[in-house]
């Protein structure tokens, strides 16, 4: 704009200059003319200058925006790389856990086939038992299942004459009826249990207390089944629970009578289980 205004004022200096005979008509003319050029110079030299600033400050927001459009642009390549990365974790660490579960519901499975086994076997033994002493059930002995196990119950009265450890006859036939069975259950395990009342050991001699007579009762059992009946003897177990296991609390002689007892505890072997769960 100012390469445009400067020129035209300098030929009207010029044209003023070589007059030499002006009309005052004219003159004022040109005067008027000349003083309306210098105020539309000024003018647009004030825009120009107005326009100049304007066109620095946008430069200058140009150059801030652009600043932030590279920062904001680097923070989305920065959220769409963590967005891959974490999208392709999550798919590798679904992939994982779906094949983890997969694996646990596949041992879950095998181990409730076996626990089904087993109670199947539980239930079969048990009901075998039942059938082979069946002649003795009158005599105080009982079979049931608990936890899994199958308990052979058998009153002191039915194995043992009062205060003895020895094994009566009548006992010794409920015994074989018993190993019978065992015998063809390679896979159980045997404990035997002896049981007592609350009644102090009187005269018993080298029994002391109930804590003897129960393990003594329960290790004559264990002899006969496996000196007599010929069990493996990796598979009994003779324990002693004195009078701390009443199967029902009381002093009558009904309930001691009940308590006296030998308890022949029948577990499966669950090797395979326990290798499943390791």
């Amino acid at each position: 704009m100012k390469s445009l205004f400067a020129p035209v004022f300098i030929v009207l200096i010029t044209s003023f200059s070589s007059c030499v005979i002006t009309s005052p008509k004219k003159y004022n003319a040109l005067l008027a003319q000349k003083d309306s050029l210098s105020l539309g110079w000024e003018a647009a030299r004030v825009k120009i200058e107005s326009l100049e600033q304007e066109i620095a400050k946008l430069k200058t927001d140009t150059s801030v925006l652009s600043a932030r459009i590279s920062d904001l642009s680097s923070m989305i390549k920065k959220l769409d790389d963590s967005y891959t990365s974490l999208r392709s974790n999550t798919s590798s660490e679904i992939t994982k856990l779906s094949a983890d579960l997969q694996r646990r519901e596949a041992r879950l499975k095998e181990v409730e086939d076996i626990l089904k086994k087993r109670d199947e076997a539980t239930n079969a033994l048990k009901n075998k038992l039942q059938k082979a002493l069946l002649g003795f059930q009158q005599s105080g002995l009982s079979v049931d299942i608990r936890n899994g196990k199958v308990y052979v119950s058998l009153t002191d009265k039915l194995l043992f004459s009062s205060g003895s450890i020895i094994i009566d006859d009548k006992g010794k036939l409920a015994l074989q009826e018993l190993a019978k069975v065992l015998k063809t259950q390679p896979e159980i395990n045997i404990s035997v249990e002896g049981h007592t009342d609350n009644q102090k050991v009187v005269n018993l001699g080298q029994i002391k207390d109930n804590w003897d007579l129960s393990v003594l009762r329960a290790t004559s059992v264990v002899r006969y089944l496996t000196e007599t009946e010929k069990i493996e003897n990796s598979r009994l177990t003779a324990t002693g629970k004195g009078e701390f296991q009443p199967v029902e609390e009381g002093t009558s002689p009904e309930v001691r009578s009940r308590n006296r007892r030998i308890e022949i505890v029948l577990s499966p072997k669950l090797d395979e289980l326990y290798n499943l769960i390791k």
